[in-house]
């Protein structure tokens, strides 16, 4: 997890001020931070602040590479297919950080669109062209990890992965003329001109996928390795999404409520450790209320897996007393997305001060994609209940997507979503939409029969 920050077009007397406002992200990655300014480029500087998970000596960033002085690139995301691609494609890699990827593919083809379609991973990223004096933003196709732009009437333009790295800026150094705060849309790339005074003109906005569709990218489970059996392909494409999500260089550990998605998640991540030999046994963590059912559960299920099992109980003080922190983590006063946050932003707290486990992966996603609410059950079609399927995936970054990150993120840590995985979501929106339907009651029986 790490954060991103840039603006473009600002006023001189501003300049000083920056750092400031960058400062507000500096908790996404407390290992390193650096702020940079192009001598090509007036008035604009971008920042970087870095939880290395990756490449822990050469990853750090802004980066420029040898082959490509002309293009810098701040990203907060992991790239799962940066080896593999890059063997296809003969790339010289400089660093061995996966984001190096996106240089590389951009460099050899020239196209921002056919960069973006074919990164496998989750991501937030802007990249500077000073050759032909371009910027370029782009985000993941669930929006897992976050973006923000402001934007002026004059043509000053700010970035940064949370909202709280920009409101100052546009508060106090924005002179004269209005300002808007955006969430970047997922899925989606934009294009600027960057003029001489530092300002940008759009170009374009433009969507790069549809949610459902096959990736572009060579694909991570070979599609001659999916067979006729549904309930196989689930199992071998969910397994390949955890797989690949190893890649840390960091103590990799999971959220475990007791229910079925965690629960899923932890069983594969504890599977697969054994088989790639990671040198630590596989922390879990729970949280509830005293006696609470999930604590129970969670636990049963810690013991028949054998992890590490953490569990933290909270309080109705502990609410009252970490409220105001949640809110301003989160970004947002909507109600039924702070009370669900709380538990996660307590529990992220514990892991972050008492364990040193940094990579966490989690469930989300599963609801969303396989029908798991319980109102899917009075669907009043099966045509109807997949329309709300993918309006909550496509919308899951306003909500469950960003409680995952913001209470991760605010201290330190950093989500990984299996459940989210471009080839595993593909797959299972190609399905028949008459097999997701609950059976006798029971929601997202396709992935408990599997």
């Amino acid at each position: 997890m790490c954060g991103i920050w840039g603006i473009f077009g600002y006023e001189k007397d501003s300049v000083q001020h920056c750092d400031c406002t960058f400062y507000n992200i500096r908790h996404r990655g407390p290992d390193a931070w650096r702020i940079q300014f192009d001598s090509k480029i007036k008035n604009a500087c971008i920042g970087f602040v870095r939880l290395s998970i990756v490449d822990s000596v050469y990853g750090m960033q802004p980066m420029i590479l040898h082959a490509y002085p002309h293009l810098t690139l701040v990203c907060n995301g992991e790239l799962y297919n940066y080896k593999t691609l890059g063997e296809k494609r003969k790339f010289n890699y400089e660093t061995k950080c996966d984001v190096e990827l996106i240089i590389q593919l951009y460099g050899q083809t020239g196209s921002i669109e056919e960069t973006v379609k074919h990164l496998d991973g989750v991501f937030s990223f802007a990249l500077v062209d000073s050759a032909e004096k371009k910027l370029y933003l782009a985000r993941d196709p669930y929006g897992v990890r976050p973006l923000f732009t402001l934007e002026t009437d004059s043509g000053i333009l700010g970035f940064s992965s949370e909202g709280k790295g920009l409101i100052e800026f546009g508060k106090n150094y924005v002179n004269g003329g209005k300002w808007k705060l955006k969430q970047f849309p997922p899925r989606s790339f934009q294009t600027y001109d960057i003029l001489d005074d530092g300002k940008v003109k759009l170009v374009e906005t433009k969507e790069y996928y549809n949610v459902g569709d096959t990736p572009a990218f060579p694909l991570y489970v070979s599609p001659e390795d999916i067979s006729g059996d549904v309930l196989a392909n689930i199992r071998t494409l969910l397994t390949a999404a955890v797989k690949k999500r190893l890649m840390a260089e960091r103590r990799i550990g999971c959220l475990l409520s007791g229910g079925l998605d965690s629960s899923l998640i932890a069983s594969l991540l504890v599977k697969l450790a054994k088989e790639v030999n990671l040198p630590y046994k596989i922390q879990s963590f729970s949280i509830g209320m005293d006696s609470s059912p999930d604590l129970v559960a969670a636990r049963q299920v810690a013991k028949h897996l054998g992890t590490d099992h953490h569990e933290v109980i909270f309080t109705e003080d502990d609410v009252a007393d970490c409220l105001d922190s949640v809110i301003r983590t989160l970004e947002t006063f909507d109600i039924t997305t702070i009370r669900a946050s709380i538990g996660m932003y307590i529990l992220s707290r514990y892991i972050k001060n008492e364990t040193d486990t940094t990579v966490i992966m989690s469930g989300e996603g599963a609801d969303e994609l396989l029908q798991g609410y319980i109102y899917f059950r009075n669907a009043p079609s099966d045509e109807k209940a997949h329309a709300e399927s993918l309006r909550l995936l496509k919308d899951i970054y306003l909500y469950d997507g960003l409680r995952a990150d913001r209470t991760t993120a605010g201290h330190s840590l950093e989500l990984r979503v299996p459940f989210l995985d471009l080839q595993f979501t593909s797959y299972i929106l190609s399905l028949p939409i008459e097999m997701k339907r609950p059976v006798n009651g029971v929601e997202k029986h396709l992935l408990r029969t599997a």
